[in-house]
C-alpha cells in the first residue's frame, strides 16, 4: 500500500515598511478569500516589515477596524523581514511598494540569496494605466479613508493572487 505524502502548504508573505498597516491587512484579506474558496488549509500566509520600529506591536487600530468592517479579524504581532528564513519558507513574497521590494532584494543580496520570487502585490491585479498604482500607498499618516482605499486595492489584488496560486498549484477546495 502506497502512503500519500502530505501536501506542503504554499507560503505567501506580505511585506510593507513597519508591518502594522498594509501587510497585516493584506494577510487578513488573503486568508479571508482563501477561506471563502475552501483552500485555506493549502496555504501558509504571514506578514512582516522591512523596518524594525514596530516589532512586537499589534496591527494599527485603523487596519483592525477597516478589516472588521469587512468581516475580517486581524490577529497580529509585527515582525521584521528575515532574508535567510523568509526567502526559504515562502514561495510568494509580495511587497506593498517599490521601496519595500528594493529593501527585500538588498537584504537577499546581503546574504547571497535569490529574491526572484519577490514581486509587487499589485502586479497580480488587472493591468493599470497608471504605473504608480503598482504601489499600495502607506495610510499610516492619513485618516480612516486612506485605510479603506488600501483595503479596496488589497481586496482586488489578493483575490487575483489567490486565483493564480490556486491555478498554478492545482489547489482543490476542501470538502464541506
Amino acid at each position: 500500500m502506497r502512503s500519500l505524502q502530505p501536501i506542503q502548504p504554499v507560503g505567501v508573505l506580505f511585506v510593507c515598511l513597519g508591518n502594522i498597516c498594509r501587510s497585516p491587512l493584506a494577510k487578513g484579506v488573503f486568508d479571508h478569500h482563501a477561506k471563502s474558496r475552501g483552500v485555506l488549509q493549502h496555504l501558509y500566509a504571514d506578514s512582516c516589515g522591512t523596518g524594525h520600529w514596530h516589532v512586537g506591536h499589534p496591527a494599527d487600530p485603523r487596519s483592525i477596524s477597516t478589516a472588521a468592517a469587512h468581516s475580517i479579524t486581524l490577529v497580529h504581532e509585527a515582525r521584521q523581514f528575515d532574508a535567510r528564513d523568509d526567502l526559504a519558507r515562502f514561495q510568494y513574497i509580495l511587497a506593498m511598494d517599490r521601496s519595500n521590494l528594493r529593501d527585500i532584494i538588498a537584504a537577499a543580496e546581503a546574504v547571497a540569496l535569490d529574491a526572484s520570487h519577490a514581486r509587487l502585490l499589485m502586479s497580480h491585479d488587472p493591468p493599470r494605466e497608471d504605473n504608480t498604482a503598482l504601489d499600495v500607498p502607506d495610510p499610516y499618516y492619513g485618516g480612516n479613508d486612506g485605510f479603506e482605499h488600501v483595503y479596496k486595492m488589497l481586496d482586488s489584488a489578493c483575490w487575483a493572487l489567490l486565483s493564480r496560486i490556486v491555478s498554478d498549484h492545482n489547489l482543490a477546495p476542501s470538502p464541506g
